[in-house]
């Protein structure tokens, strides 16, 4: 397993991490996703270990705080060789300072999850979406605190646009607290808005990608063929349906390309997919996620070889569609204007 460092900061993480949103199975909101329990999800811990996979993503909505119990209880005598994260900011029950990135919620969030998963401290923290009722300042300072209690470790955001990251990034710098170094973000074949702004912020400020939803909201899986239509009982429908449009004709295209990679190298759809990800700008790790050992086997596969440089720049051409403005126009700028990819 090859270890990178999460962003700018000193921490190393697997190239893959498992994405825990199948553990539980409870509530109303993500239990779609699976209900592994913790005798399951020790199994499938295991083999992650193995593999070198030490780096395990949950959040507080993730079966209503079900995924981040079963984790905390499978990872019992386990605790020392696991790098966890998790997220807070999205509603979790009715009361009315039970949401957003207020210090109120943030710390009553930060210390449930750590009852839940049974640990002191959390080694990434991320702000699960943004909250533009808070201020800014509010945020970064409450969460140094935390990370100055020895609660949290690092610090990173998910679904921030670059603008609210930005800003986040400036506050830290000028009152000293700590800067974020993960931006979880959706990124895939299929779903490559992330270029267009948010990675060469990355670069720029050393904010490395965890990315989520790698499989393009299962699209990528292997399951769908052009001509081929999927069974009325396939959980695609659902799953895909949760996820932004993608065009039938641009999805084809992508996995005609890939069917191509996939000739030449031997290797699945999911496995090129994402090690086409491993090999683009600022992703320090990929989230992979699995309801059985045969799944997450395969997905294991993706890792130990390289795309070639002809078979990246055929899924590059594939998957390209013409970015929103002004970064189109600025494309015409490159003098001046480097792209990041």
């Amino acid at each position: 397993m090859e270890y990178r460092h999460l962003g700018a900061s000193g921490l190393k993480v697997p190239v893959l991490s498992f994405g825990t949103g199948t553990f539980g199975g409870k509530g109303e909101f993500f239990q779609a996703w699976g209900a592994t329990d913790v005798a399951e999800a020790r199994r499938l811990i295991d083999i992650c270990f193995d593999a070198g996979v030490t780096m395990f993503d949950s959040a507080d909505i993730y079966s209503s705080g079900a995924s981040e119990s079963v984790l905390g209880e499978a990872l019992k005598g386990k605790r020392d060789k696991a790098i966890i994260s998790t997220k807070a900011t999205f509603r979790f029950d009715d009361g009315p300072n039970n949401v957003g990135s207020s210090r109120f919620h943030l710390i009553q969030a930060v210390d449930a999850a750590l009852k839940r998963l049974q640990t002191d401290y959390i080694d990434l923290f991320q702000l699960h979406g943004f909250d533009a009722k808070t201020p800014v300042a509010e945020v970064m300072s409450t969460l140094d605190d935390l990370v100055r209690a020895g609660k949290i470790r690092y610090t990173g955001v998910s679904n921030f646009s670059g603008w609210h990251l930005m800003k986040s990034q400036d506050t830290a710098d000028r009152y000293g607290y700590p800067r974020y170094v993960a931006n979880q973000t959706y990124y895939s074949l299929i779903g490559r808005d992330y270029e267009w702004e948010l990675m060469p912020l990355g670069v720029d400020q050393g904010v490395g990608a965890v990315v989520w939803s790698p499989l393009g909201w299962g699209r990528l899986t292997g399951k769908i063929k052009r001509g081929q239509p999927l069974p009325e009982t396939s959980r695609l429908h659902k799953t895909s349906d949760m996820g932004p449009p993608v065009p039938d004709e641009y999805l084809f295209r992508v996995l005609d390309a890939i069917d191509e990679v996939a000739a030449e190298t031997g290797k699945t759809v999911p496995q090129i997919a994402l090690n086409w990800l491993l090999q683009r700008p600022t992703v320090s790790t990929v989230l992979i996620g699995a309801r059985n050992e045969e799944q997450l086997r395969q997905n294991l596969g993706a890792v130990g070889w390289n795309l070639t440089p002809e078979q990246v720049a055929k899924l590059d051409a594939a998957s390209a569609v013409r970015p929103a403005y002004p970064y189109w126009h600025q494309e015409g700028f490159t003098e001046r204007n480097p792209k990041a990819v």
